[in-house]
């Protein structure tokens, strides 16, 4: 019996601003049975399309299983925030968040916010590359049990098991913790598009940051790649540069509900020998597309054994079959003091600066 694939499907649609639009589609890509779901969204102000982060979080309890992975800038946006609003949306889900990584590499994007010229994209991805390390750092900063909630002694945190961050970088530098609670899934799922041109010999600049983000922080790469014989020569060096634990999922079009492009999507999810998870479908028009993903792909889908028909676990790292990550800073908790601190609040412990 082949192993089960990983999926999971872009809904973008330009243009949409309801909310009950990105639910039906989210709704309907549990249906299938698919790990996520991603929203892009950048600064551009073309083509229009609603924040990804608050949409997700708004539509978090309209769903019930399947993973919310918004894309969120890192460029002209503070680290701290950005760990923040993840935090939330994986709360607000019970576990279920994500965060692509973007960056805004026009002209255009830095004029709207009148801080700074464009970056070369090389540097952009340097940037989300600390951005990363930052949230990963807040949402280990408050270890598991750090909330008391102890109404008889007016406790809310134990201060012992917060834990200052300490991150100086060439753009900015956080101190921490965070104001927020540890995240349900401990750290969310990071999710880094990378091009098989970006892991050639004469990839860019930019693609080669691209690459070194994805293998420091990905939980997930989304691989573009041209053909089966490319990606698997991409997947097979991200594997030997990531390790085991990284999960490649091939981003591919998924034009439904024409026979011939259903018959072509089929034949690519069946295919063997191609180095990656699973499958990232672009759909043309995404209501249409999933719902004759659903209807009629995903039963064949299930009779190969491609698809499970009972999903492991309530969280995105449980389906992704990845482990729930220790806080680094767990074993260093110092002693508890004699006399215990009282706060209601972590609020002021958080101290950032660009």
């Amino acid at each position: 019996m082949p192993r089960p694939l990983h999926l999971s499907a872009a809904i973008d649609s330009p243009g949409h601003f309801e909310a009950g639009h990105y639910a039906r589609l989210a709704r309907l890509a549990e249906d299938v049975g698919l790990d996520f779901v991603t929203l892009d969204d950048s600064f551009a102000a073309e083509p229009r399309r609603p924040d990804a982060l608050a949409t997700f979080s708004r539509i978090a309890p309209l769903t019930s299983r399947v993973g919310l992975v918004p894309t969120v800038t890192t460029t002209h946006t503070e680290p701290f925030h950005t760990s923040i609003s993840v935090n939330t949306l994986d709360w607000v889900s019970e576990g279920r968040a994500g965060w692509l990584l973007g960056v805004s590499s026009t002209e255009a994007e830095a004029k709207a916010f009148g801080r700074r010229p464009v970056a070369p994209v090389d540097e952009l991805w340097e940037e989300a590359a600390d951005a990363a390390e930052v949230a990963a750092r807040l949402w280990d900063s408050w270890e598991d049990d750090a909330e008391i909630r102890d109404a008889a002694t007016g406790r809310f945190i134990d201060r012992d098991k917060l834990h200052y961050i300490d991150f100086e970088g060439p753009r900015f530098s956080v101190r921490g913790p965070s104001i927020t609670p540890r995240p349900p899934q401990g750290r969310p799922v990071v999710v880094v598009p990378v091009t098989a041109a970006d892991l050639a010999p004469d990839a860019t600049a930019g693609g080669r940051a691209r690459v070194a983000t994805a293998i420091r922080h990905a939980d997930v790469v989304l691989l573009d790649a041209p053909d089966r014989a490319t990606r698997l020569t991409a997947a097979t060096e991200l594997r030997l540069r990531s390790g085991e634990n990284l999960r490649i999922l091939a981003r591919i079009d998924a034009p439904l509900p024409y026979r011939a492009a259903e018959e072509r999507l089929l034949a690519e999810l069946t295919a063997t020998g191609t180095g990656v998870d699973g499958y990232h479908l672009v759909p043309e028009e995404p209501e249409r597309d999933l719902t004759a993903l659903a209807e009629r792909l995903a039963p064949a889908l299930r009779e190969a054994g491609l698809l499970r028909a009972d999903q492991p676990g309530r969280t995105l790292r449980d389906r992704l079959g990845l482990a729930r990550p220790a806080s680094r800073y767990a074993s260093t908790t110092a002693s508890a003091s004699a006399t215990a601190t009282t706060t209601t609040a972590p609020a002021a412990l958080a101290e950032v600066t660009r």
